[in-house]
């Protein structure tokens, strides 16, 4: 898992399944413009990816650096996450910020291997891609 792999917003984009899927794949959120697909035009269109906010101050990530954080379209995001997969956008963020891009990516590692075969699972699979196991998906309020 690279540090290039986590989008603007917080998602780890190895655990997407534009990213992981065999058809139409997705380079991830960082890729460079110049450097897109026609498959992957679509990132362009995202509000969160081509803020000029982040583009302004240079940030890598949506942070309390930003006078808007979290902006209207981060908490949507982040309840859409929260409620259909079980992972949350702004906490992600706020490891980024407050433990640094490393340790998140470890933690991540952690708690997305599949218990029983190790591989990443999909965030938006209820179970593993490469075993079928059954993944626990963290409940949130």
């Amino acid at each position: 898992m690279k540090a290039d792999l986590i989008a603007p917003c917080g998602m780890n984009c190895r655990l997407c399944l534009g990213y992981i899927r065999d058809k139409n794949t997705c380079p991830g959120c960082r890729v460079i413009m110049s450097q897109e697909t026609k498959k992957s035009q679509s990132r362009k269109k995202c509000i969160i990816r081509e803020c000029e906010i982040l583009a302004d101050k240079k940030l890598k990530f949506c942070s309390t650096k930003c006078e808007k954080y979290p902006c209207r379209r981060m908490k949507n995001l982040d309840k859409r996450y929260r409620t259909k997969y079980g992972m949350s956008m702004l906490e992600n963020l706020a490891l980024i910020e407050g433990e640094g891009i490393r340790k998140f990516i470890r933690s991540e590692k952690e708690k997305w291997a599949c218990p029983e075969c190790g591989e990443y699972l999909c965030v938006h699979r209820p179970a593993c891609q490469n075993c079928g196991a059954e993944r626990q998906i963290t409940e949130y309020k």
